[in-house]
C-alpha cells in the first residue's frame, strides 16, 4: 500500500519561497520516479516537474523553469519541490505523484499513486 502525503503548503507573498515535502510510505521509494503536479481553480491538473529514481530532473515546466526545483532524498523516502520567486499564477494544490518505473515523466498517466495535494496561495 503506497501513501504520499504532501506538506509545506501555506500562504506567502509574491515574490516569496516555499518549500514542499512529499513523505512517502510503503513500496519502494527509491526504485520509482517521481514527480509535481499542481491544479489552479478551474482548470486542469497541468505538469510542474519530474525526477527519476535516481535523483536526476529532467524536465521542468517552462512556466515554473528557473523559480522551482525538484530534488529527492531517498533515505528519507521524501520528495521535495523548492518554490523560489513566487507569483499569484502560482497558487494552485500541489500534488506529489510515484511514475510506474524508474523513469521520470510528463503526462498524469505517467503516474500510479497520489498523494492528497497541499495548497498554495501567492497573495499580490
Amino acid at each position: 500500500q503506497v501513501q504520499l502525503v504532501e506538506s509545506g503548503g501555506g500562504l506567502v507573498q509574491a515574490g516569496g519561497s516555499l518549500r514542499l515535502s512529499c513523505a512517502a510510505s510503503g513500496g519502494t521509494f527509491s526504485s520509482y520516479g517521481m514527480g509535481w503536479f499542481r491544479q489552479a481553480p478551474g482548470k486542469e491538473r497541468e505538469f510542474v516537474a519530474t525526477i527519476t529514481a535516481g535523483g536526476i530532473s529532467t524536465g521542468t515546466a517552462d512556466s515554473v523553469k528557473g523559480r522551482f526545483t525538484i530534488s529527492r532524498d531517498n533515505v528519507k523516502k521524501t520528495l521535495y519541490l523548492q518554490m523560489n520567486s513566487l507569483k499569484p499564477e502560482d497558487t494552485a494544490v500541489y500534488y506529489c505523484a510515484r511514475a510506474h518505473s524508474r523513469g521520470s515523466g510528463y503526462r498524469l498517466s505517467d503516474y500510479a499513486y497520489w498523494g492528497q495535494g497541499t495548497q498554495v496561495t501567492v497573495s499580490s
